[in-house]
């Protein structure tokens, strides 16, 4: 305190002058995460009111229903059919494209449109935080909001077959599982999140974010088929496919021909790859010439 007025009417001013942070310092990666951590919980509406639990809430109901259904299958009459009849692990994204295509179409528009409308893009850009790194903690925030219904939903048919001795035999090809079950959610998950934040670098709606990534995901499969089946042309033109294909290379993870058996291994490999890569690219120059007012 460096000074005070004599008190008037039971009032006063105090002046405190400024003075450095001697706190602690926690760093980049404290606060990447810090920006990670704040972006799911605006996504799933932690701490925020009941409407925007809505739809996080139903995605992830429908994403988890399948699962509860195919263990219940497995505990009731397992004696009786192979649960592996009822649902393997590479064909369960199947009966959840519903909740993971609400999912990419919801998360990235939330993570990254709300801070351009709202100006806490400036604010953050403000602390030690770049574009670089701003975009790094706001997408690892989309992957991981998405993990919870490209990862958890198959964790838990594996999780629930093994306690009802339904699950691969020996830990080593219980560990081969796991493995395929965590590459899947990656490979399902990394497209997905890089198409959204595309679709969200490039307009400051929400609505038409969501919009643009539902159409691209609902259109690209009926161009594909379109060209290959309609017209006679190379299934390779199945890899502009931007829904299928992570889901096709899910199939080749688990050493299965999948719902595309013509196209190769490797070209859905690198279909997924260009899909990924080129959309955080644009994410990437859309943000490197964004103007921002600080």
């Amino acid at each position: 305190m460096t000074g005070m007025s004599r008190p008037t009417n039971g009032a006063q001013i105090v002046d405190r002058g400024f003075q450095r942070y001697d706190g602690p310092r926690v760093g980049l990666l404290r606060s990447i995460w810090s920006v990670t951590w704040q972006s799911i919980r605006a996504t799933l509406g932690l701490g925020r009111p009941a409407r925007h639990k809505i739809f996080p809430v139903a995605a992830v109901v429908i994403a988890y229903l399948p699962a509860v259904v195919f263990v219940g299958v497995s505990i009731l009459i397992g004696d009786v059919l192979d649960p592996n009849e009822v649902a393997d692990y590479a064909s369960y994204y199947g009966f959840i494209t519903a909740a993971i295509l609400l999912f990419a179409g919801l998360v990235a528009p939330e993570v990254l449109v709300g801070d351009r409308r709202n100006g806490m893009l400036a604010m953050y850009l403000s602390t030690p935080l770049h574009r670089g790194t701003y975009l790094a903690a706001k997408a690892l925030a989309v992957g991981l909001t998405l993990a919870l219904v490209t990862l958890g939903p198959p964790l838990l048919v594996l999780i629930g077959y093994t306690l009802d001795n339904a699950g691969p035999d020996g830990f080593g090809n219980w560990m081969v599982v796991l493995g395929r079950i965590f590459l899947s959610a990656v490979g399902v998950s990394a497209a997905l999140t890089a198409v959204s934040m595309a679709a969200s670098s490039i307009t400051d709606r929400r609505a038409f974010a969501s919009i643009g990534v539902v159409l691209l995901a609902l259109a690209s499969p009926a161009v594909a088929s379109a060209l290959v089946d309609g017209a006679e042309l190379s299934p390779s033109w199945r890899l502009i496919d931007v829904f299928s294909m992570p889901f096709e290379l899910v199939f080749r993870i688990y050493g299965e021909p999948g719902n595309f058996p013509e196209v190769s291994t490797a070209n859905i490999l690198l279909a997924n790859a260009a899909w990924t890569i080129g959309g955080l690219l644009v994410v990437a120059v859309k943000y490197s010439r964004m103007v921002v007012a600080r």
